[in-house]
């Protein structure tokens, strides 16, 4: 079970950040976590939203590079050590995380993680198995 994560490359200068989340919020389309990376010229946004396909289109209408990427999320218990079960459980079966975040919401008591890593099928089963509970696009749209 996997998620769509929409990466958007922006330029590394002031105001592009601005035309994303412009476009978006007028759309009406929620973000419900991010993470920005960057580089001297550039940054990666990645964003998890309500409505992935549609935010990709209407960034696209306004020029930015956008792709979608399948990415796995779980919820965990949002207490410390928490987060340990679900990455020793992928480490010890040889699944690479390649990066990872993670966001919280004003309901229940769960973190939710947000994980790229090299195998989307054998790390959701994996998590499934181990009574851990995976996120999917149903689930972001309410959370």
């Amino acid at each position: 079970m996997a998620i769509n994560q929409l990466s958007i490359f922006l330029e590394n200068k002031p105001g592009t950040l601005v035309l994303v989340t412009d476009a978006l919020g007028r759309a009406g389309i929620d973000i419900r976590a991010m993470s920005l990376a960057d580089t001297q010229d550039f940054g990666i946004l990645r964003l998890i939203v309500g409505d992935a396909k549609a935010a990709k289109e209407i960034l696209s209408d306004i020029g930015c590079v956008v792709s979608i990427t399948q990415v796995v999320g779980v919820a965990v218990a949002d207490t410390p050590g928490a987060l340990t079960e679900v990455t020793r459980l992928l480490c010890e079966h040889g699944i690479n995380i390649e990066y990872m975040y993670a966001f919280l919401t004003s309901r229940g008591s769960s973190a939710y993680v947000v994980l790229r890593v090299n195998d989307n099928d054998r790390a959701s089963a994996l998590l499934s198995e181990s009574g851990i509970q995976l996120i999917d696009e149903s689930d972001i749209k309410t959370l």
